[in-house]
């Protein structure tokens, strides 16, 4: 049965962001042949329309107003609310980042529709879209049917593939007018602390390192790797709360959920809080002097050495490869 679905385009930095691409791919299989509509809120964002009708949105309705320049809940709010309004969807896609999982429950509370997040797969079954989510830390999965309202759903980045860009592909981009008023929050000035590199979210290679590491020192033979490799840096809790990164570098059940396709543990033990964070990645290796580590009783390869040594052989050893390639 073919339905409509909207798909928020999250803009970042300039761009957009790859888990948006996703997140067509995802409203493709939920869609069956039905319209997908991409939607863009911001300032100056109908200049990316094109690159989401390349990636599969049949066209795009973007949303612009000066006091839209930053996210706020209610500016966005208000923005999809006058879309979904004027479009009537079977439902509405996000990313599974830190604006979706602050967006999505707003909209779907005001609209009193069910919300499913943090998706990995999507498939039909019998006339129903069935929605897989991890649950208890990664440790099972549950799928689910939304049986009535709007669908509301996001989707965690690095699981469902994007459709390969066609940039034969062509769709008409429109603007809606709508009147943002009564924000309760106005945003004067953001301060970013300073990132390197990758999105740690949608890293297909992670270089994480925990207490192994020792200091902030000891994070540098991991972002040497994680440059050759073209990847980002991440860190177990032990790491930060030792004051050796940041904590937005924090991966596991409090901090940041990824799923690579390579995952390098550096001198990270294995908690379970952790696990939680990084054991549905594709592949995973294990760098740890302890050999009962619990590390590597997830690890895909294991490598039983101190990091300080390890490390620095796997990032010539890429050199190479990267030279000979």
């Amino acid at each position: 049965m073919a339905r409509k679905f909207l798909v928020l385009g999250e803009v970042r930095d300039g761009s957009l962001r790859n888990v948006s691409f996703e997140a067509i791919g995802a409203a493709k299989l939920a869609a069956d042949g039905g319209e997908i509509v991409g939607v863009l809120v911001g300032d100056s964002v109908q200049n990316f329309g094109n690159e989401l009708i390349q990636y599969g949105a049949d066209r795009v309705i973007a949303v612009e107003n000066d006091k839209l320049k930053q996210y706020t809940s209610d500016g966005y709010a208000q923005s999809l609310l006058a879309v979904i309004e004027q479009e009537k969807p079977e439902g509405i896609f996000f990313g599974h980042t830190a604006l979706g999982k602050d967006l999505a429950p707003k909209l779907a509370g005001k609209l009193e529709s069910g919300l499913i997040s943090d998706v990995t797969s999507i498939e039909e079954e019998g006339g129903n879209i069935v929605f897989t989510r991890p649950i208890y830390s990664g440790k099972a999965f549950e799928k689910k049917i939304v049986t009535g309202g709007v669908i509301f759903a996001t989707i965690r980045p690095n699981n469902i593939e994007p459709l390969a860009k066609d940039e034969s592909r062509s769709g008409d981009v429109s603007t809606l007018s709508v009147d943002i008023k009564d924000l309760r929050t106005i945003i004067k000035d953001v301060v970013r602390k300073a990132s390197e590199g990758v999105d740690l979210s949608e890293a297909k290679v992670i270089i994480a390192g925990g207490r192994g590491v020792k200091s902030e020192d000891g994070f540098e033979p991991l972002k040497e790797l994680a440059q050759v490799l073209g990847g980002a840096v991440g860190a177990s809790r032990g790491a930060c709360d030792a004051d050796y990164c940041d904590y937005s570098l924090q991966i596991g059940q409090t901090g940041k959920v990824v799923t690579p396709d390579l995952y390098i543990a550096c001198g990270i033990s294995g908690a379970i809080q952790h696990l939680a964070g990084m054991s549905n990645s594709k592949v995973i290796v294990a760098i740890n002097k302890d050999p009962e580590a619990n590390i590597f009783n997830v690890a895909d390869y294991g490598i039983v050495g101190d990091l300080f040594e390890v490390v620095p052989l796997l990032t010539e050893e890429f050199k190479k490869l990267k030279v000979n390639a």
